[in-house]
């Protein structure tokens, strides 16, 4: 039996299986994300072999100091930038994550926000709960048709090449990507064209797809530089994460007109927004939610939870990434 502390309750019956498991497990009674402080207190009083933090909780040397009984963190997300690699491998920590069901979610609701944008959802559902709709017109709410559009991808990898086949099989798109290994397969398939630089893609597209992992690589990906490059009637879309986007310069774009809409649902300094970034009307702000489905947290549950039970079985986790 280990003791396992879980940063914050989490949908989905993972709990429950650990603890059918036998382990003594613990969930933070705080609604909410637990300070740096908090967490740091409770894992050192609380001497706990396993946590289950979220992608919400950073992990850094001072909480590995904090707690150094803790042999493995079973992050709770698929991403793991919240946590310190390279302090986890010096201690001999093993960190794990949770992928797999999160990248039909995370295409889909891409898809959301471009038919939003694209096909005025938003403005015309507040038009007709406010009133105003007086009949059919012609010249209300025109949007854009997506067949024989070019999507652009940047970051071809599952949830980029997910997107790209939806692109392509649902709406008839045509689709362009950036990516540092070629998508061969969504070359033969899909006639997808592949750029060496991400400026191609920017220029190319009527609608370009942020879908990359944060990395010092990728940090501001999108800039005011390449905004400027993209059509003025193109619009943009990030589900990925938010430091990979200038949140300031896409405040700017939009303002001026530099391109025709956003849609995010990540963003630069959670739960944070650029100033004047919520009083866009060209723009749709979801709150980090591409992943939330019925089926994904479930799925999300049972892989952390099953990532914990291996390795306090004396088992390599399914998952590990370090």
């Amino acid at each position: 039996m280990a003791k396992i502390f879980v940063t914050r309750n989490i949908p989905g019956g993972g709990i429950e299986k650990l603890k059918e498991a036998g382990h003594d497990v613990t969930v933070s009674e705080k609604e909410g994300v637990m300070t740096a402080e908090e967490l740091k207190t409770t894992l050192s009083e609380g001497q706990y072999e396993g946590v289950l933090p979220l992608l919400t909780d950073k992990i850094d040397a001072s909480v590995f100091d904090a707690a150094p009984s803790v042999k493995i963190f079973a992050n709770y997300a698929v991403g793991f930038n919240n946590i310190d690699l390279e302090e986890a491998k010096k201690r001999g920590v093993t960190i794990t994550n949770t992928p797999g069901d999160l990248t039909r979610p995370v295409a889909e609701h891409t898809f959301g926000l471009i038919l939003a944008l694209w096909k005025h959802l938003v403005e015309a559902d507040k038009f007709v709960k406010g009133g105003k709709y007086q009949g059919w017109d012609p010249n209300l709410f025109v949007g854009v048709d997506l067949r024989g559009k070019t999507l652009g991808v940047l970051g071809a990898g599952h949830i980029g090449d997910t997107i790209m086949r939806i692109a392509k099989n649902g709406f008839d798109m045509n689709v362009i990507y950036y990516d540092v290994v070629q998508n061969t397969s969504a070359e033969n398939e899909l006639g997808a064209v592949f750029y060496k630089n991400p400026e191609d893609v920017f220029k190319n597209s009527d609608v370009v797809s942020v879908n990359v992992p944060l990395l010092d690589s990728t940090r501001h990906l999108v800039n005011a530089e390449r905004l400027a490059l993209m059509k003025k009637t193109a619009i943009l879309i990030n589900t990925s994460r938010g430091p990979v986007m200038d949140e300031k310069a896409v405040v700017e774009a939009l303002k001026n007109k530099t391109i025709a809409g956003v849609g995010m649902d990540v963003y630069e300094d959670e739960p944070i927004l650029a100033p004047g970034l919520a009083d866009l009307d060209n723009v749709i702000l979801t709150p980090h939610i591409a992943s939330a489905t019925e089926e994904a947290r479930k799925s999300m549950s049972d892989l952390a939870s099953g990532n914990l039970i291996a390795f306090f079985n004396g088992e390599t986790p399914p998952n590990v990434v370090s």
